[in-house]
């Protein structure tokens, strides 16, 4: 086996590199946030230099999370190669150090950033990103610079039928509803009335629709000042439907879904991003092994550019397959636990199987 030094050598070398990596697209990622929203609180006296900046430390840790698995897949290339120009692999390999055992230290490394990032960086960077959000809601009355639609649809069940609920925009957490439109049903499905509200709040067993156009069928369009709705929705429920599940900390999805599920509304999305989490230590760990299938090789002659290249290339390949299958299992054509577990499963197999070739003939 790898000797105890050796292992914590490689280990150290390669956690340096992903933290280094790891911690330049996050500050290019703040000057980019903080440009951005300093450009947009030009007109806003209340926006100091000072608020701007608070907002963009909270806001940037979300969505550097998403560019680890890059972070992992550079450091992991940067590592070996710079290894074996200068020889240390060579001689690790003239030893006896197979390829394998050389390949643990950065694996296991891998897997414990993946553990790390989704138990505590997770949680901790999604309530920041709340904060965030409600701060950009103040300053600007819009929520969320970086998403486009803001809309959200619910579909309701009451005493008197059944009823699709879309609102363009929405306030505390989801007790404010802003441009609202309902399609209203009865118990036997047939449409009934078409509603339109300039505001929607919501009480105890009702929604109340305010400054309400009604459109039904064969009937004139009248104009009310509040339309109840009857529903089964709870306020706790409409919180937790408005939180998006990438907004939401890991240690929360099962409980959101399992509520989102009780409110009689689709909880793919929450069972998606929460076995998303589950698999990204093994993700990460795929990265490596596509990183190492490109970047052992003894580059005495040339070819570091190609090589490396085809590595970054696979690295993003792998990424948009994630992506893609994120999307299909996001629209309920395959299921979350497929969606989720396949690129990382596939990506590992084939990282290993490119190693047995190359190395083990």
């Amino acid at each position: 086996m790898i000797g105890l030094t050796l292992s914590r050598y490689l280990a150290a070398r390669f956690a340096k590199t992903i933290l280094a990596i790891f911690a330049t697209m996050f500050c290019l990622m703040f000057v980019v946030y903080f440009v951005e929203l300093l450009r947009r609180a030009g007109d806003i006296p209340q926006a100091g230099a000072d608020t701007v900046a608070l907002m963009t430390i909270l806001r940037v840790p979300a969505t550097a999370e998403t560019i680890l698995p890059f972070a992992v897949l550079f450091g992991a290339m940067t590592t070996f190669v710079d290894l074996t120009r200068k020889l240390e692999l060579v001689v690790a390999r003239a030893s006896g150090v197979s390829v394998w055992q050389f390949l643990f230290p950065p694996a296991f490394v891998a897997l414990v950033i993946g553990v790390v990032s989704v138990t505590l960086y997770n949680p901790v960077s999604a309530v920041m990103k709340q904060r965030s959000d409600q701060m950009e809601l103040e300053l600007f009355g819009v929520q969320g610079s970086v998403r486009v639609d803001h809309s959200k649809w619910l579909r309701l069940t009451g005493v008197d039928g059944t009823a699709i609920l879309h609102a363009t925009d929405y306030q505390a957490g989801g007790a404010r509803l802003t441009e609202v439109s309902v399609n209203v049903y009865s118990k036997e499905g047939l449409f009934l009335e078409r509603v339109e509200a300039a505001r929607a709040r919501l009480l105890a067993g009702v929604f109340v629709l305010e400054e309400a156009r009604v459109n039904a069928p064969g009937e004139e369009s009248r104009t009310v000042g509040s339309y109840l709705l009857a529903t089964d929705l709870t306020p706790e429920q409409l919180v937790t439907a408005t939180t998006p599940p990438q907004g939401a900390p890991f240690w929360s999805l099962l409980e959101l879904g399992e509520k989102t599920a009780d409110a009689g509304l689709d909880p793919t999305g929450y069972i998606l991003q929460f076995q998303t989490l589950l698999a990204r230590p093994l993700l990460l760990v795929a990265m490596v092994l596509v990183a190492a299938s490109f970047s052992l090789r003894f580059f005495r002659m040339g070819g570091i550019a190609r090589t490396v290249s085809g590595g970054v290339v696979a690295g993003f390949v792998l990424y948009i397959v994630t992506k893609l299958f994120s999307d299909l299992g996001g629209a309920g054509v395959i299921s979350p636990l497929v969606a989720a577990w396949s690129p990382a499963l596939v990506g590992s197999m084939l990282g290993a199987v490119s190693l047995l070739y190359s190395e083990d003939g």
